[in-house]
């Protein structure tokens, strides 16, 4: 099998034994049918919630306990890129086959999704979440399609205020959605100058619920600092989440973009 960097991985039978490092492909890997399959997990992974009380927690997404998971001895590693460090994963591969995905777009999630199904030998279930995703695609771009763009800087980060800009899986939904991305010439997740950076022109601004956990207190300053423009306290996950989740997001950013509007 390869991972989505494509390095290629072995395997004598199909992975039973899995650990998930990744919030949103562990959620992925319970839509998938294989709860009874997980044998580790991060903190992080609080969908569905009860896996925290079934499974192993071994840590979060930037620092694991290596002893622990070795303990789970554990058919496979799945990891991402973005979401765990190179040093992590170097050590992880000593214990175990390591997975990783690389996520940028919805079609590196489809990809994703079909590998897990390869993988673990539920091409059927995959397959369903694949053609459910692409339903709920197909008919935003059908609501979409003749609705303007709108200026939008999508906040992850309060002290220092930090944007999601290029290059990452946010960026990608926020384009589907038709919120041209106010910090589009820079990349990945810069501090930004709140008062230098965003201008008055800014029509619609996001306050993402994770990780930085903005509230309701944060949206009425930010009107305050910004009267002209729309603020909106967003649904990280249905931002950032990959995977199964994906499937909700279409018709939240309807919502989201009626409320804009």
């Amino acid at each position: 099998m390869k991972d989505q960097l494509d390095r290629i991985i072995s395997f004598k039978s199909t992975p039973k034994r899995i650990v998930s490092l990744v919030p949103s492909q562990t959620e992925l890997l319970y839509d998938l049918g294989l709860e009874s399959s997980l044998v580790g997990i991060t903190k992080f992974c609080v969908h569905p919630h009860h896996l925290l009380s079934n499974v192993a927690v071994v840590g979060g997404t930037k620092q694991v306990h290596f002893d622990k998971i070795k303990a789970l001895q554990p058919d496979i590693i799945l990891c991402n890129k973005e979401e765990n460090t190179q040093e992590m994963i170097e050590e992880l591969e000593k214990i175990a086959p390591v997975h990783l995905s690389d996520i940028y777009t919805i079609e590196d999630c489809l990809e994703l999704i079909a590998m897990y199904g390869a993988i673990f030998s539920v091409e059927r279930r995959a397959e369903a979440i694949i053609l459910t995703i692409k339903k709920e695609h197909q008919e935003f771009q059908d609501f979409i399609k003749d609705q303007p763009k709108l200026k939008t800087a999508y906040f992850i980060w309060k002290t220092p205020w930090m944007v999601a800009a290029n290059t990452n899986f946010i960026n990608a939904l926020l384009t589907v959605g038709k919120f041209e991305n106010y910090f589009l010439y820079l990349d990945r997740y810069p501090e930004i100058d709140l008062e230098k950076d965003l201008g008055k022109d800014v029509e619609v601004i996001m306050l993402s619920t994770e990780p930085f956990p903005f509230k309701d207190a944060h949206v009425e300053a930010m009107k305050i600092a910004f009267p002209n423009a729309k603020v909106l306290l967003v649904d990280g996950e249905l931002f950032s989440w990959y995977g199964s989740r994906l499937a909700k997001s279409f018709k939240y950013f309807k919502a989201l973009r009626l409320e804009s509007l």
